[in-house]
Order: C-alpha cells, then sequence, then structure tokens
C-alpha cells in the first residue's frame, strides 16, 4: 500500500500519519509531500525515516492513495493529476465538497455509496463532520426539519499561526496577527470570509456540507461560528426541531448506540463533553441533552470533538479504511 500524504508538515499532515499508525493502516511505502522548503528533510514513520517529496515526484509514483491536507487551491490542481495516474485521492480541503460528482463522506454515514469510480473523494468541514455525527441518527428516527448550530471553534482550526498568536499573546509577546483582532480572553464571531449573505463560508459550509450528506434538502440548517481562544477541540450548541414527537429517553438511547459518539450527559454529576477532555481522541462527544421547551418536538445538544481528529485526520484515515475494505485499493 503506497501512500502519499500532502502537506505532511502541517498540523493535519502529521496527525494523519499519527491515525495511520494507531490504526495500522497497512502502509508499504509512505510519500510525504510538502512545500519545497521542506523538500529532502526526513520524517519519521513506521520506525524509519522517509524522504520529504514535491508533489511533482509524488504524482509520478503513482501511489495507491494520497491524502490532501494542503489546501484549496492546490487540490484543485494537483488532485486530477493523481486520479489521472489512478491514484485515489482523499482531500481535506474545500475545494471539492460540493461538487455534484464527488462524494463527500464520513464513514459512519454514507461510506456505502462510495463506488469503483470514485477517484476523488472529500472529507467535510470539521465542524459539519461532529454536527452530522449526531444529527444523522437523530433525523432518521424523528425527521430533522429545522437546526440552528452555534460554534464555539478552537484556534486550531486556522492553523499553527493562529495557535502561535494565542501563544503569544497570552506571554504578552509580539505575535503575528492570523485574525483581525486578539484572541486570548475574546471570542470573535468570525471564522473564513464573509459571503454576500452576511454569513461567513464557515457558516454556509454547515449548511450545504450537512444536507449533501445526509441526502435530504428539506433540513434547514442555520449556523453562527465563533472562534475562541481554545486549543483542544470545537464546541457547538445545537437546536434541532424535529417532525416526530420524541423522548429523551430515546434520544439517550440512540446516541448511546451510535458508533463514534461518547454521550456524556449527567449534569448532576458536572458530566458534560468539554474540548479539555476531547483533544487527541477521535470520538464525538454529546451531552446537555434536554427539550426545548419553547417549540414544538425540539431540542437541545451540545456536541464536542477534537476538530484535528475526527474532524480532520481521522475521518480521512477512515475514507481509506472503507476504500480498502470495499476492494478499491489492494495490498
Amino acid at each position: 500500500m503506497r501512500i502519499a500524504i500532502v502537506g505532511v508538515t502541517g498540523m493535519v499532515g502529521q496527525i494523519i500519519l499519527k491515525v495511520l499508525a494507531e490504526r495500522s493502516f497497512p502502509v508499504t511505502e509512505l510519500i510525504p509531500v510538502a512545500s519545497e522548503k521542506s523538500v529532502g528533510k526526513q520524517i519519521q514513520f513506521g520506525g524509519r525515516a522517509w524522504v520529504i517529496q514535491n508533489i511533482e515526484h509524488a504524482v509520478s509514483a503513482a501511489p495507491d492513495i494520497a491524502l490532501f491536507s494542503a489546501g484549496g487551491n492546490l487540490s484543485l490542481e494537483w488532485a486530477p493529476k493523481f486520479a489521472a495516474v489512478g491514484t485515489r485521492v482523499v482531500d481535506n480541503s474545500s475545494a471539492w465538497r460540493m461538487d455534484i460528482n464527488k462524494k463527500l463522506i464520513v464513514p459512519e454515514i454514507n461510506a456505502d455509496t462510495l463506488e469503483s469510480t470514485d477517484m476523488i473523494i472529500a472529507n467535510p468541514n470539521c465542524s459539519t463532520i461532529q454536527l452530522v455525527m449526531a444529527l444523522n441518527p437523530l433525523h432518521k428516527a424523528f425527521g430533522a426539519k429545522r437546526v440552528i448550530v452555534s460554534t464555539y471553534q478552537s484556534v486550531t482550526g486556522t492553523g499553527k499561526a493562529a495557535v502561535d498568536q494565542l501563544e503569544g499573546e497570552r506571554l504578552g509577546a509580539n505575535v503575528h496577527m492570523v485574525y483581525p483582532y486578539k484572541i486570548d480572553r475574546n471570542c470573535i464571531p468570525h471564522c473564513d470570509v464573509f459571503l454576500d449573505n452576511d454569513y461567513t463560508k464557515e457558516e454556509m459550509k454547515m449548511t450545504q456540507e450537512t444536507v449533501k450528506i445526509i441526502g435530504d434538502d428539506r433540513i434547514k440548517l442555520a449556523a453562527t461560528a465563533v472562534r475562541v481562544p481554545v486549543q483542544g477541540g470545537h464546541s457547538e450548541s445545537v437546536n434541532i426541531q424535529f417532525e416526530r414527537p420524541f423522548e429523551i429517553a430515546e434520544i439517550r438511547q440512540i446516541l448511546s448506540e451510535t458508533d463514534g459518539i461518547t454521550l456524556q450527559d449527567q449534569p448532576e454529576f458536572n458530566t458534560y463533553p468539554m474540548p479539555l477532555m476531547a483533544e487527541g481522541k477521535d470520538d464525538v462527544y454529546v451531552g446537555r441533552i434536554r427539550r426545548d421547551f419553547t417549540a414544538e418536538n425540539a431540542l437541545n445538544i451540545w456536541i464536542v470533538s477534537d476538530n484535528l481528529r475526527k474532524g480532520a485526520a481521522t475521518n480521512t484515515v477512515q475514507i481509506a479504511e472503507a476504500l480498502l475494505a470495499k476492494g478499491f485499493v489492494s495490498y
């Protein structure tokens, strides 16, 4: 199994390496890819050193799978070139997510839709992944018709420079400003760029990607995405209005039986999800489950997940595992 990782030196690329090792993915040859400034350097994986290559070399090597985490523009240019030499691409950027000819995959939900003709597969936005992990089984049971989401997103979602800004501000240092405002001791209701409708691109990603993944355009979703001075993961306050009535006990049972979800919902013991506890883990954590008494068939829940793990690297590797399980790649 010959695997290329494009963007291997980035935050997500490094965690992809870690997840591949943790899950014993059958890598026989690693082709690490990064920018020209990193070419020729070495990284460690599987008990040996691998030399970082440029992307042209990686395409010529025609690996079985290429895992991309290097930005949308690079993916738009190079993913088709990998696909043309028979490499299956799993892409972490937003480049292909809403392409009607590309699958948008959360394996626990829609891996069964993958086909042998799928050469470029999109990994959803991190905030969307943790939302649909909880929303999908509840939608199947009760029919979600309206969803309101407020996110509390880790600086790690912006990248290492944002982490450096936060840590530098806490030390009182002069820092490179990734955000338009200070992030330490602050909340910035601005994730990605603003669009013509005054929502940000991040907020509209959640609206559009949720419908595509779950496969039901009757779901109406509006989001407010907020950057917070946290590193451990993203949190979401979610209000769902269903078509059909439910009991809270049913909600808890469905979520507790859903693969990839851990229920943390004992308010009497102060047990609820927090990024402090989710960091470094693959599950999506759900708690603060309670009926919304202001609307019919409505529910409030709180969802937390490590955005670099299930929100990016782990979901990417799980897609690769699905390709392997279906026999679309072999070793």
